[in-house]
């Protein structure tokens, strides 16, 4: 089932993420988790792809053995960093035997131990040039769906970081759609204002696929340092800084304020249409179960 034919039941999608563990043990704790957020019948989950491929056959292996032993439909992140069309296709190909039947295409980042990679001999300069690519495999029919993989793209509701005109943005999006994206992911973010208004600005734009608000509780200081890093600027309102600082360094206070702000903001979410809900889990479940939770939700 492609990610557009959920979208378009009855309801928002409630889906999740992972990333490919690296060590048994990690790998161990991590299909714990996913024994324990199976219940909830998540619409479908996501898996990363390591910066420059570095996790490509974890990756693999991790969306193969949630596909096989799973009711999960599973989504391979891939990007085109760092990546020939070959291999792109044999990536593609892959995943097309296993039966996946959805890609989220990504530009990714360079690897991290090249922070000056020169992307200049790269087949895929943009991620609507890997949409493209993937559009094309669909059309050659060598995946057992007849219409191929569906395909999602990233969206950045407070604005992508090398991308500072908001405009050029919003053309880079628009042309990732017109290559066929079939629905968006947005990056976290913690003011719901931010992501009500890219949806307008989308909308203004001629973007009018499904958006999807990804969503990642703080649950330490630590990790609160740690996602800004990653996801280069996440921007944290002075209402979520100001109920963190009255925690005065109180891990458990930490983490029940940052799931109870998660919770408020899918609530939110809901009552405003969202399309889908993303939880960022970091390859843990608490902090998801216990949203659900508080929003009354058995299940997705």
């Amino acid at each position: 089932m492609h990610i557009s034919d959920i979208l378009n039941q009855d309801g928002p999608s409630l889906s999740f993420e992972f990333f490919p563990p690296r060590t048994q043990n990690s790998s161990d704790a991590l299909y714990e988790v996913i024994a324990e957020l199976e219940p909830y019948k998540p619409s479908f989950v996501s898996v990363t792809y390591g910066a420059g491929g570095t996790t490509r056959d974890l990756t693999h292996d991790l969306v193969v053995r949630i596909k096989e032993t799973t009711g999960i439909s599973p989504v391979p992140h891939l990007t085109c960093i760092g990546h020939t069309e070959k291999e792109i296709d044999s990536i593609l190909s892959r995943y097309a035997e296993a039966g996946v039947s959805n890609i989220l295409a990504l530009r990714g980042d360079p690897p991290r131990d090249n922070p000056n990679y020169d992307r200049s001999n790269d087949d895929f300069k943009f991620a609507a040039d890997l949409v493209r690519f993937i559009k094309k495999f669909n059309a050659s029919g060598r995946h057992p769906d007849p219409r191929g993989f569906g395909i999602g793209v990233a969206g950045f509701p407070e604005g992508h970081p090398t991308t500072p005109n908001r405009v050029l943005e919003m053309e880079y999006l628009k042309e990732k759609v017109d290559a066929g994206a079939d629905y968006i992911v947005t990056q976290l973010f913690f003011d719901n204002h931010d992501f009500f208004d890219y949806r307008e600005r989308c909308a203004i734009a001629g973007v009018n696929i499904p958006i999807i608000a990804g969503v990642m509780p703080v649950t330490s200081l630590k990790g609160m340092r740690r996602m800004a890093e990653l996801a280069e600027g996440a921007r944290y309102p002075a209402k979520l800084l100001r109920a963190l600082e009255r925690a005065n360094g109180d891990e458990t206070a930490v983490e029940r304020i940052g799931i109870h702000y998660a919770a408020q903001q899918c609530s939110e979410l809901l009552a405003n249409n969202v399309a889908g809900i993303h939880f960022y889990t970091l390859n843990k479940s608490k902090a998801t179960r216990e949203i659900y939770a508080s929003l009354g939700l058995s299940n997705s």
